[in-house]
């Protein structure tokens, strides 16, 4: 039954000559000042959601995007901030780029901003997508197999952390603590100051390929899932709910369908699901231009990226359509009662999901962006109360 309505800021300037024939994103470049407005956006966001009674604001940790694409460095930082800004709202982490972080530095920043916060902060962790700041802070990703054995590894520090009161390590990549004398004795055990204050802490991750041993990495850790709305092609979201599902079950928990996991979809609504479409075209053309050259867009071929990235051969090769997207069910378009149609297909589909995380595609304006916000928790949002 959904109960939580979240969404999802990742930190944009308002973009001009949007779509496939505008701007290419390898060609856009913003003053510093317009960059710094992506954070005071993020007030909006977060003071509107407030108020309008959402769930939880999630944000993504990225960096080094003049292209003014994605422009919230530390959201823990921002997370905290924005905690002393609302009332309610919670803040999720979605997601701390583990591999750019020392494991113990995330998670001593993340138990003290749930300290501060009152607990209103969510832990996540991902992997990474973007070599450009992967690998400048010295970790590895075009080596996936690579990224994923340091990212395991600091996952495991970070959980012993949290959860014993005093710990040790010696992996591959990390002994911790140092083999150093301390004070006149050898230091062997360390513990974090200060540690959360509710353990087992709540953390998300996101799921893009969902491979068996990504899930099993979840259910050992007690991870929950976000699957973006996007994944619903080709059927990948049923695909994921049930091996998620079943890593789970391999330790002996059982969940009902989508227990643990949310759904992102991007949506906009409008007087009909023609207008929506054409509204929200654009921002949907730009958002695909950012993402598929970043191979997180299924199926897409060579030329079909080469397409994204230069507007003079964007009549040359079929790309992916908002209508396309809107029938796969990934992208909500259309009346709110369009939406709370399908979102009830979902609610249906899926009896164990509770949450949605409802976006705005990059490169929306922040007043178009309020305004949806404002129409998703005055139309659609009681529906489900």
């Amino acid at each position: 039954m959904l109960t939580n309505f979240d969404s999802s800021y990742v930190g944009t300037v308002d973009m001009e000559n949007l779509g496939y024939a505008g701007t290419p994103i390898n060609d856009r470049f913003y003053s510093a000042a317009a960059l710094r407005g992506a954070l005071y956006k993020a007030e909006r966001y977060a003071e509107t959601m407030d108020g309008l009674g959402f769930n939880t604001f999630w944000m993504a940790e990225h960096h080094f995007q003049p292209e003014g694409t994605e422009c919230i460095p530390n959201v823990l930082m921002m997370g905290l901030h924005l905690a002393n800004r609302t009332r309610n709202l919670r803040i999720g982490c979605g997601f701390n780029v583990t591999p750019m972080w020392h494991p113990l530095r995330l998670a001593e920043d993340y138990a003290m901003a749930d300290v501060l916060s009152r607990g209103r902060i969510i832990f996540g962790v991902a992997r990474g997508y973007h070599t450009r700041e992967v690998e400048t802070f010295g970790a590895p990703l075009t080596d996936q197999n690579a990224n994923r054995e340091l990212f395991e590894e600091q996952c495991e520090i970070i959980f012993k952390a949290f959860n014993e009161e005093k710990f040790s390590h010696k992996g591959k990549h990390y002994t911790i603590p140092a083999e150093v004398e301390y004070r006149g004795y050898p230091l062997e055990t360390l513990t974090l100051v200060p540690r959360p204050l509710t353990t087992p802490v709540e953390c998300w991750q996101p799921i893009q390929s969902g491979t068996p041993r990504a899930f099993d990495f979840m259910a050992k850790y007690g991870i929950s899932g976000l699957i973006g709305g996007g994944s619903a092609e080709g059927g990948a979201v049923d695909k994921h709910m049930d091996e998620f599902r079943a890593a789970y079950a391999r330790r002996g928990v059982e969940l009902a369908r989508g227990e643990r996991l949310a759904l992102g979809y991007q949506f906009y609504i409008a007087e009909s699901r023609e207008a929506a479409v054409e509204a929200a075209r654009k921002y949907y053309e730009e958002n695909m231009k950012m993402f598929g050259e970043l191979r997180l867009v299924r199926n897409l071929s060579e030329q079909q990226i080469q397409a994204m990235r230069n507007p003079a051969l964007a009549g040359s090769v079929k790309l992916p359509s908002i209508e396309e997207a809107v029938a796969a069910g990934g992208f909500l378009a259309g009346t709110a009662a369009d939406v709370i149609e399908a979102l009830k297909a979902v609610e249906k589909r899926y009896p164990g999901l509770n949450r949605v995380v409802c976006s705005q595609p990059l490169g929306t304006p922040l007043d178009v962006a309020m305004e949806q916000l404002n129409r998703l928790a005055t139309e659609v949002m009681p529906a489900f109360r």
